[in-house]
């Protein structure tokens, strides 16, 4: 049995050892206000991990958790297929292409399927400052007894940037 626990322990540091993994996510804060109405503040957190697997590929998932000072809150799932297209010593280009699933507390349930492209900023080999800027393909929004809402298009409002920090192994 010791033998056996050594074996796996060995395999484990060997693959964790020449892995190329990531973890990290991003954070958000807003604030609005409308008109005779107090101000109302939104959160975002949505921690990441992934898998670099060549230079240009990766996989990973984004778990997100959100809401709405006094008002709903919502948990995501959303797992990806990363693609870098440009790649420097410190900036890199790609997009995401993945699905994502969300519900709404009080009975929501949200369906994504497109691409999010974005940017990195390489601080060194571990450390990158990354952004997502908007997002295209398709989205359903289904409300408990309400008709199913969906549509295609292209998100690039100021609403729909993500910065966030991540660590490379």
């Amino acid at each position: 049995m010791k033998k056996f626990l050594m074996v796996i322990a060995v395999a484990f540091v060997t693959v964790s050892a020449s892995a190329q993994f990531y973890v990290g996510g991003g954070v958000g804060i807003g604030s609005s206000k409308v008109e005779h109405q107090d101000a109302v503040t939104t959160y975002k957190f949505v921690p990441e991990v992934g898998y670099n697997i060549d230079d240009n590929w990766a996989v990973g998932v984004a778990f997100g958790w959100q809401g709405v000072e006094g008002g709903a809150h919502a948990v995501s799932v959303e797992p990806y297929a990363r693609y870098t297209f440009l790649k420097t010593k410190y900036v890199n280009g790609f997009v995401d292409g993945g699905v994502g699933y969300g519900h709404v507390n009080g009975g929501t349930d949200l369906f994504s399927v497109g691409l999010k492209p974005g940017v990195a900023i390489n601080f060194n080999d571990h450390f990158s400052f990354v952004t997502h800027i908007g997002f295209f393909g398709y989205e359903q929004e289904k409300t408990k007894d309400y008709p199913k809402e969906s549509g295609w298009g292209a998100d690039l409002d100021g609403n729909n940037i993500v910065f966030g920090l991540y660590y490379n192994f």
